[in-house]
């Protein structure tokens, strides 16, 4: 079966369901990174996300994609650095937009198709973004400089991505999608605010960070693969029953509502080949019902911070009071009192837990079904004894 392609959402490209995250490829040799990506080209992938910012990879990609410019949909990340040796992220526009005309020259294109504002999760983060004088503006004129044609964005938490789907500011989400996010709290969400905004969503970490594909029963996930950034308190370590192969988690990832497609990690040709190998898969091969009673242990009622529960007349910051009661979770269990620092948080919060007067608006607004009272007796119980 050839490669089926999908619309990217609303910029109206077409690329296959499959395509091609780079990040494996940082440090491998020229001639493997240009064989895996020509390759991937002669197979039907046409999508490649690049984030990396080092220079040699950045001319290894240039050369990759030499005269193949015109078959190739090329992404790149603004706010993606490298620092004193390293890849680092930043919000400075000046030195943003360094390192993307660095990108464009080095990869030998006038051009890039879509610019994603790299790797935003926390609230105070996605302000700085997106507020006035922000990375989002630095975008917006690089698009009309004609360098940029389309503007993504780039996050693994539900609460902010779901903000910047909701702004109709940007065109593609690229955000986590695997078997172990299943059932994440807000996560059908995300993906059906994709949908009905036109907005592609490019799924990223399909084999969580290659969890899925370990050789062992336990496995653990990190929150970020999760789509849970900034988010504590998520299950992070699961029992698989079985193997699980790159053809099951593809396909549940392109099952999923809102994929427009999917960026697996390959580092040789035989992992490309294991990707690819879902095309020409059986129904049995693709089958993963069995294994998705795993990750079914994200229960409703857990807050996701998305501050759908407010205004609240007490102006209680809720979701960061719920927040900060996970994380002290662990002293909780062990019988001790908060670290000195979430104390100084808590502390400093405008109104907290004990203002709350019960008046169930939160509770009503909530769509993840928290119980937003009773953690806020919780709060103002574990806080309050000093």
């Amino acid at each position: 079966m050839h490669m089926q392609t999908r619309k990217l959402g609303r910029t109206g490209l077409d690329v296959g369901g499959i395509s091609l995250g780079t990040e494996y490829l940082i440090n491998l040799p020229q001639a493997t990174v240009v064989g895996v990506i020509h390759e991937a080209i002669a197979r039907g992938i046409h999508y490649f996300d690049m984030f990396w910012a080092q220079p040699a990879f950045r001319d290894t990609m240039g050369a990759s994609f030499k005269g193949y410019r015109d078959r190739a949909i090329l992404t790149t990340h603004l706010g993606a650095i490298h620092r004193d040796g390293q890849h680092d992220k930043t919000r400075d526009t000046q030195l943003s937009a360094h390192f993307f005309l660095d990108s464009l020259q080095r990869l030998g294109t006038d051009y890039i198709d879509v610019l994603f504002l790299h790797n935003c999760d926390p609230q105070q983060d996605y302000d700085i973004v997106m507020g006035p004088g922000g990375l989002l503006e630095l975008a917006r004129r690089f698009q009309r400089e004609g360098k940029a044609r389309f503007i993504g964005f780039s996050g693994h938490n539900v609460a902010t991505s779901l903000q910047a789907v909701q702004s109709n500011e940007i065109d593609v989400l690229m955000f986590p999608v695997n078997l172990a996010s299943h059932a994440a709290p807000g996560a059908s969400d995300l993906l059906q605010a994709c949908a009905a905004h036109n907005v592609a969503l490019v799924a990223m970490k399909p084999f969580a960070g290659g969890s899925l594909l370990r050789d062992k029963q336990t496995i653990y996930v990190e929150d970020f693969q999760l789509g849970r950034a900034e988010m504590p308190g998520a299950p992070t370590r699961f029992e698989k029953p079985m193997a699980i192969t790159p053809v099951q988690c593809l396909s549940y990832v392109l099952e999923q509502p809102g994929v427009s497609t999917t960026v697996p990690g390959c580092k040789s040709l035989d992992e490309l080949a294991g990707a690819l190998a879902y095309w020409n898969a059986t129904a049995q091969e693709k089958d993963y019902s069995a294994i998705l009673p795993t990750f079914a242990q994200f229960a409703n009622g857990e807050c996701v911070y998305c501050n759908h529960c407010l205004p609240c007349s007490s102006e209680i910051d809720i979701g960061q009071t719920i927040s900060l009661l996970e994380q002290a979770r662990p002293q909780m269990v062990a019988g001790q009192r908060p670290t000195a620092e979430l104390q100084a948080r808590y502390d400093a919060l405008t109104a907290n837990a004990s203002d709350c007067i019960e008046c169930g608006d939160c509770e009503d607004r909530c769509p993840f079904d928290v119980g937003v009272v009773a953690k806020m007796e919780e709060a103002a119980t574990l806080f309050g004894k000093h």
